[in-house]
């Protein structure tokens, strides 16, 4: 044997992930001293000993988003990160390009990650086409998405939340506050999680017997200019919601701008509910109450999972949803009461 096999071969033989090869040549303390030994003997074997540390094998995960980064993928992002750090993994920021649309363009895209020596790639609210996902698969890099605005392929492994179940518990935090007019302003049609966070919305409606007029449901992006604009058109209605279920928190906080604009006041006229539980819910006036996802444990599960697949393990699933709670703060309270003269 000699040293031009890869980490990869010794970690299949060895029965443990690349990660903890890597961990081994780096001479880190968390892995068991029965694995450190099978380890260390098969390299010796492969012949690494000896080699200075710069000149070792090191695994980088390709980390990329679309659009903007704002406060609900930076928080992902940090999951991400952390447990990179965590498995002596090098994470790499880019950007997936929009204009990745045709075979040749794909193609590009992922030689140039295999040419850096990308073992894997994690994909943050991504569109992905077909000719991506051609193209990953005949590179052969392993792909997680974490919260896929639409997947072309079931078989993709990607993270998330219970957005479903988050969506019905923040409608009936409202109907418990007796709210009936409520309105849901939320993200793409398209979009995977937005689908399932309307749906909870509707769900937890019917089941209360309330009907929801066609107008009170405002679908664009997950941003802060799409909560100020829906907010304005559902606060304008001729009658307009007693509360609103925002599809992420920066909607919402445009939603609470668009209210003080109009002279209302939050909660006391309009209560406001969102989903991320981001910092810029904390930062808000008033707080926000919102449906807390784990984002950074999303992302720590999506790089785990990535480094699985890279080190040709299989995975339980090919969805992971973690779980979603609500967090009650001051932007929602009962509906005002008019008092009978």
């Amino acid at each position: 044997m000699n040293g031009r096999v890869t980490l990869a071969t010794v970690a299949a033989t060895a029965g443990v992930s690349v990660a903890t090869v890597s961990k081994v040549l780096n001479g880190r303390s968390d892995v068991s001293e029965s694995t450190r030994a099978r380890v260390q003997e098969l390299l010796r074997e492969h012949e690494y000993i000896g080699r200075r540390p710069e000149q070792v094998e090191r695994i980088t995960v390709e980390l990329f988003y679309q659009g903007f980064l704002n406060s609900y993928s930076v928080e992902v992002i940090q999951g991400v990160v952390e447990a990179g750090q965590a498995a002596d993994v090098d994470v790499v920021l880019g950007s997936h390009p929009h204009a990745t649309r045709s075979t040749g363009r794909a193609a590009t895209w992922i030689r140039e990650l295999t040419a850096t020596g990308r073992r894997a790639a994690i994909g943050i609210t991504c569109e992905l086409t077909d000719a991506d996902l051609a193209a990953l698969s005949r590179a052969r890099l392993p792909l997680v998405v974490v919260d896929p605005i639409s997947i072309a392929q079931p078989d993709v492994t990607s993270v998330g939340s219970t957005n479903f179940a988050g969506g019905m518990e923040a409608t009936q935090h409202l109907l418990s506050l007796g709210h009936r007019r409520i309105a849901y302003l939320g993200g793409p049609p398209s979009s995977g999680c937005n689908q399932a966070r309307l749906n909870g919305f509707r769900g937890a409606m019917e089941a209360a017997g309330v009907s929801v007029p066609k107008e009170y449901v405002w679908l664009r992006e997950f941003l802060y200019e799409d909560g100020l604009a829906g907010g304005a058109d559902l606060l304008d209605l001729p009658e307009p919601p007693t509360a609103i279920f925002a599809g992420s928190d920066e909607t919402a906080l445009g939603v609470m701008e668009a209210a003080r604009a109009r002279g209302l006041r939050v909660p006391e006229d309009l209560s406001v509910i969102g989903f991320d539980d981001t910092q810029v819910a904390r930062l808000a006036s008033p707080q926000l109450t919102t449906i807390r996802q784990p984002l950074r444990e999303m992302g720590a599960v999506a790089l785990r999972t990535a480094l699985q697949l890279a080190a040709g393990e299989k995975v339980d699933s090919h969805h992971v949803e973690l779980a979603t709670r609500l967090i009650v703060r001051d932007s929602t309270a009962e509906l005002a009461r008019v008092p009978v003269s």
